[in-house]
């Protein structure tokens, strides 16, 4: 199960809706026309279509699965005093004294330059669940991170 935010959830159905409604049927079109051309073997624009065909209805599957797998999150149902899911979260690296500030968001939502990080990476499990004043020690690739939560805020 995963939760998401409306606004993304909304973007993914509204993405699924226009590969449903709009891009499908063209490819299929596009399909009829490159195998009414003749021999399949010798066809490139056949062997283009059907890659394109392949392409559309992984996209498809996998928008629906999401959908199917999640739930729109509450966000007043969020705790305001810990860090939890769709939190903005300022913290200090102790090493190094550099000042970060990320929201927490689903793997889905994770978007790095626009300051979201995913609960399941290292830093966003890390900051889960801790307060403002505690410390949460990151494990990632180039050691461990020691970082002090300066600030918490919902929305």
């Amino acid at each position: 199960m995963e939760y998401l935010s409306k606004p993304r959830y909304d973007e993914i159905a509204a993405e699924l809706k226009h590969l449903v409604n709009e891009v499908y049927p063209k490819v299929t079109e596009d399909l009829a026309e490159a195998s009414a051309q003749g021999d399949r073997s010798d066809n490139a624009g056949y062997r283009e279509a059907r890659r394109i065909q392949g392409k559309t209805i992984s996209r498809i599957r996998f928008l629906q699965k999401i959908l199917e797998h999640s739930r729109v999150i509450d966000p007043e149902a969020l705790p305001k005093d810990r860090v939890s899911l769709l939190s903005t979260v300022e913290f200090t690296n102790l090493v190094t004294n550099a000042r970060m500030k990320f929201e927490i968001v689903s793997p889905h939502e994770m978007d790095l330059e626009a300051g979201k990080i995913s609960l399941k990476s290292p830093i966003g499990a890390a900051l889960m669940g801790k307060r403002v004043g505690e410390i949460a020690d990151a494990r990632v690739p180039s050691g461990t991170l020691r970082l002090r939560i300066d600030s918490i805020t919902q929305g």
